[in-house]
């Protein structure tokens, strides 16, 4: 049986670098992955990791705009809108036909990486998903929440056709709408950007509380919750495999960009897990304290300084980056050779942990 894979990056706070480190990180696992096919959904409206992944700057945002304009788009809502107009009980449509190789649009690109284009109009197609997903169900059996909140998950099951392994990378939107919902839903497993600023401690609690809820519930809305359904109907929630420090030199310097989390992140989501282990991928070492919680289930990772920028907006491969000027739109940009190794030993330290 073929091997599947698969990671949301989510957090709920936005500017946490979610579709860079999608990006980068797709591209270097696909590098250092020959013998696997690998995956990028992209759930984000935005389509930032689709533009990079495609060519980057103009020339990427063109492609994203050419597959998401066709009669039936290549793109997230493509699939999206082919399953709901088709009904629950129809075969589901062939994942493949909605794939884009990217080497294709992108030479740049190692020849196993795929991507499942990102497409702006997922967000007014969000109350038509929405609707379906509230449909009335006409046997107890029906489900329809459970159907829609499934399809990427299912998107995902549908590439085991044949005997090829699959490492699946999906990227999403901060906010907690219906279609990040499915994309949280999609996966095994959530690698999640936090800054390592206190401020992320909030943020941390609250993703945590949006996938499994509180104890009580609110009192009003409940058991209208995502998590709530989500128990009601049998849907299984992501754990928490990595917990990436991102933008560390932004906030404490490259003398301390040491630290993955900050100490009031750290003690928010230890607390966490010390209630919850089960919210997290089992250890494989004893974790009685914060320090080793963090050590565990967090990583560094440098901000990308202009070669992690540079190398993104021309949908390059970090290893393929050499010392020298670059041209961003009209401006020239240098990038240092030390800086590229930064970027790319960081990456790898993701990548050894997956």
């Amino acid at each position: 049986m073929p091997l599947i894979n698969s990671y949301a990056l989510w957090n709920n706070k936005g500017g946490v670098g979610k579709s860079t480190i999608s990006f980068h990180l797709s591209m270097r696992y696909a590098e250092t992955h020959p013998n696997e096919k690998i995956l990028v959904i992209d759930l984000c409206p935005q389509s930032n990791s689709s533009m990079m992944l495609l060519g980057g700057g103009t020339v990427g945002d063109e492609r994203v705009i050419e597959l998401c304009s066709r009669a039936v788009p290549k793109s997230v809502v493509g699939y999206v809108s082919t399953v709901i107009t088709n009904g629950r009980g129809a075969k589901l449509p062939n994942p493949h036909d909605f794939l884009v190789h990217v080497n294709d649009y992108n030479k740049g690109a190692p020849n196993n990486l795929y991507l499942l284009c990102g497409d702006g109009n997922m967000e007014p197609m969000a109350p038509a998903i929405n609707e379906a997903a509230s449909a009335k169900a006409l046997t107890p059996a029906a489900q329809p929440w459970k159907w829609v909140i499934e399809i990427f998950k299912n998107f995902v099951a549908g590439l085991a056709d044949n005997e090829d392994n699959w490492m699946v990378f999906v990227d999403t939107n901060p906010s907690f709408s219906i279609y990040t919902q499915m994309a949280v839903v999609a996966v095994n497993r959530l690698l999640t950007p936090i800054n390592a600023d206190d401020s992320s401690k909030t943020a941390a609690s609250a993703m945590v509380a949006l996938l499994h809820g509180t104890n009580p519930l609110h009192p009003i809305y409940g058991s209208w919750t995502f998590a709530e359904v989500a128990k009601k109907q049998g849907v299984s929630v992501p754990k928490i495999h990595l917990l990436i420090g991102n933008r560390l030199t932004q906030f404490d310097g490259p003398a301390k960009a040491f630290a993955a989390l900050s100490d009031a992140t750290a003690s928010a989501l230890y607390d966490i897990y010390a209630k919850n282990t089960d919210y997290f991928v089992p250890s494989t070492v004893q974790i009685n304290n914060k320090d080793k919680f963090r050590e565990y289930y967090s990583i560094p990772l440098r901000d990308f300084n202009a070669a992690g920028v540079v190398c993104a907006h021309l949908g390059r491969l970090l290893s393929s980056m050499k010392q020298g000027n670059y041209s961003v739109y009209d401006a020239e940009v240098k990038v240092n050779a030390d800086k590229i190794s930064e970027c790319l030993k960081a990456i790898d330290n993701i990548v050894k942990k997956l």
